[in-house]
């Protein structure tokens, strides 16, 4: 009776705690990620936000350079679309647009094994237009930067559990 009492309580205390990953990785590169897309800097952005991710939630160091690290992250941005999602009635134009990014991901440890590998990460965000025409595209990088982040978070998740 008391075995059946404490297991619903033992996977909480260590959730999102553990890692999948191997014990000795403690140093992991993220070179900043290829961008086969037309969106300018787009690369970068991702990059930046996945070593944010991986700093604030991990005790990983996070370096640049391959040469220095037991495991490397190399991604590359395949495409980027915007596309309106709704219209104003009124003026015709876009009230709201979905942004989405598709990636590839994968890290690999030191001795070249596959720790993790998605060869089509899609990601989706919705933005809202401004009524003024020339603040259009003002909106789209709030979006972008969002997107990013939301990107950066799923990504650490799934690599930290092995999804």
């Amino acid at each position: 009776m008391l075995a059946i009492v404490s297991l619903p309580g033992c996977g909480y205390h260590v959730a999102g705690k553990a890692s999948r990953l191997p014990q000795d990785v403690h140093t992991i590169a993220v070179p900043t990620f290829q961008n086969k897309s037309q969106t300018y800097r787009i690369e970068a952005k991702l990059t930046a936000a996945v070593v944010r991710e991986f700093n604030a939630r991990t005790q990983y160091r996070i370096v640049s350079d391959p040469a220095n690290a037991d495991a490397t992250m190399r991604g590359s941005v395949l495409s980027t679309q915007i596309e309106p999602l709704t219209y104003d009635s009124r003026t015709g134009r876009a009230s709201s647009g979905v942004i989405t990014i598709r990636m590839s991901v994968t890290l690999t440890g030191g001795n070249g094994e596959v720790l993790f590998r998605n060869p089509n990460y899609l990601f989706r965000d919705e933005y809202q237009a401004s009524e003024q025409v020339s603040s259009f595209f003002e909106e789209q990088d709030p979006a972008f930067d969002r997107l990013c982040r939301d990107f950066a978070r799923s990504l650490v998740s799934n690599v930290l559990e092995a999804f």
